[in-house]
């Protein structure tokens, strides 16, 4: 990984008091190593996350991401970073703003995942340009938001996001003005004021990286890489702060440390435990969208051991933690249940480039939530999936249940003993299997009722109380419909999907079909694992 010969410094201090941030460049030039640029930011911020908890021991005052840190410019190709691993569509933009005349930056998580390796979910344009120069420069572009205003570029059927700087300026909590950013007499210094106040405006460090694409060099102000390298999540600013600012970061942090694999840095760690409560603030559409990108992307799993480890479940999904609480799993349980198995196999046929609709977790919730309140057979629960996969026949999904010979995971408390075979009265069967189905409306029902919920939660007095229901009506119906086909005759017209390979992008836009595919073969997985000796 090679350096460019332009060598940064960066000494930062963040005495938290008010809220002004003041950031001054000062250029020197020496003749081995060219132009250095020194910056001094004094960072006021009201200490209100001091005062509502304690910091532990050692805590440095500063952000927890900015530490006195060496300004790099990397060169991209070194980082295994090139062009084609840029969309489409987004390269258009990029040079459609470029043939202009005007400088631009993919920013963000776009940047990380492209080091790392992996394809990013989407990508984030960071232009000079004015938002409406923006719009004058592509036919189908328009300005959408308030509060912080972007462009969607339309290209074919994709959109990609633009931002641009003086945007990002007049937004900043940070009040960072133009004379402080120009009190260096280089053009140079100039453009590395103004990039790093966009960079101090991220939530995490792995997201404050800028590249571009043409010059091909990475920058990375806020040592980034470092943390990409030891797989860390760190704040930009103090942890404390960077959450009362904006407290869904609280859940990004989760959010990527769970897609990525990586650690949480322990001071952010202090405080997303300690500021959990705040997510209780967000309004619920942003709740249903941090959490469809949780569990709906590929990384459900480690999404919910994170959201139990740092007691935010509680708020969110309380009628899971409840589950959680109930049997008895620790905060830093390494063990599993039925519930985290069911993600994990959801997690197997998913990616951040093939999410599912987000009615396909809902209503594997639901499931796990009526088995968890009356336990069944693997028999009943086996024909049941069967039968929402074919469209409700259940005499054919009985056909073929009687054929499994592969072993269920009996570690399941949802799970009661199989019955023989030769006591097995189909008439019973069929009412068990429809009492399920009847069980897991129900349970969808009660997931999206507050008060029901705060019944439930009553019961553990330990926990915080929540009634909180992030879940829509519409979204509600359609997590409901994969579930209405069951009864015992198929519906008129209805073609059970063939063979198993996945159509994602009709998953992904809720095709009942399909998603009915994905359900079955996600409680299959989970209860008759592959994984398992035919001895059990």
């Amino acid at each position: 990984m090679a350096i460019s010969s332009v060598g940064f410094a960066c000494r930062s201090y963040f005495p938290i008091r008010n809220r002004t941030l003041q950031l001054h460049c000062l250029r020197k030039v020496t003749p081995l190593y060219g132009q250095i640029l020194q910056l001094s930011i004094r960072f006021n911020t009201a200490a209100a996350a001091n005062e509502i908890v304690d910091e532990p021991d050692g805590f440095s005052k500063v952000g927890d991401g900015t530490r006195d840190r060496e300004w790099k410019q990397l060169n991209s190709k070194d980082l295994g970073i090139t062009s084609s691993m840029v969309a489409k569509p987004t390269r258009q933009v990029l040079n459609g703003l470029k043939s202009k005349g005007y400088d631009v930056y993919l920013v963000g998580g776009c940047v990380r995942d492209l080091i790392l390796k992996r394809t990013p979910r989407d990508f984030d344009i960071l232009t000079s340009a004015e938002l409406r120069e923006v719009v004058r420069t592509f036919s189908r572009c328009e300005i959408v938001g308030r509060r912080f205003p972007i462009c969607h570029v339309h290209v074919g059927d994709d959109i990609v996001e633009v931002s641009s700087f003086s945007t990002s300026a007049q937004n900043s909590s940070r009040n960072m003005r133009s004379s402080e950013l120009r009190e260096s007499n280089g053009s140079d210094g100039d453009e590395d004021c103004v990039r790093l106040n966009n960079c101090l405006q991220r939530d995490f460090t792995i997201n404050g990286l800028m590249f571009d694409p043409y010059a091909k060099v990475v920058y990375d102000y806020l040592g980034g890489i470092e943390d990409i390298r030891k797989a860390k999540v760190r704040t930009v600013i103090h942890a404390g702060t960077s959450f009362q600012q904006d407290c869904a970061r609280i859940l990004r942090a989760i959010r990527v440390a769970a897609r990525l694999g990586f650690r949480i840095s322990k001071e952010t760690a202090h405080f997303i435990k300690h500021l959990s409560f705040l997510v209780q603030r967000l309004d619920k559409g942003r709740i249903l969208m941090e959490m469809n990108y949780m569990l709906a992307y590929g990384s459900a799993e480690a999404s919910l051991r994170f959201l139990w480890k740092f007691g935010i479940l509680e708020f969110i999904l309380p009628i899971q933690a409840a589950y959680l609480a109930r049997s008895g799993f620790k905060r830093r349980d390494k063990r599993t249940n039925m519930l985290l198995s069911l993600f994990a196999n959801l997690d197997k046929l998913l990616a951040p480039d093939k999410p599912c609709h987000s009615s396909l977790w809902i209503a594997i919730l639901a499931f796990h939530k009526a088995l968890s309140d009356q336990p069944r057979s693997p028999l009943v629960v086996a024909t049941f999936s069967l039968a929402v996969h074919n469209g409700g026949d259940i005499l054919e999904a009985v056909k073929i249940t009687k054929k499994i010979t592969r072993p269920h995971d009996s570690s399941f408390s949802e799970l009661v003993q199989e019955p023989k075979e030769e006591n097995i009265n189909l008439q019973t069967l069929l009412d068990e299997v429809m009492d399920l189905d009847a069980s897991v409306k129900d349970s969808l029902n009660q997931m999206t009722d507050g008060y029901y919920i705060s019944k439930a939660m009553a019961a553990y007095p330990q926990a915080p109380f929540s009634d909180m229901v992030f879940i829509p009506l519409q979204l509600y119906l359609r997590a409901g419909r994969i579930f209405e086909c069951v009864k015992e005759e198929r519906l008129m017209g209805f073609e059970a999907k063939q063979g198993s390979k996945i159509e994602y992008a009709a998953l992904y836009s809720g095709d009942v079909t399909e998603i009915r595919h994905v359900f079955a073969r996600v409680v299959f997985d989970t209860v008759f694992p592959l994984n398992l000796s035919q001895d059990i």
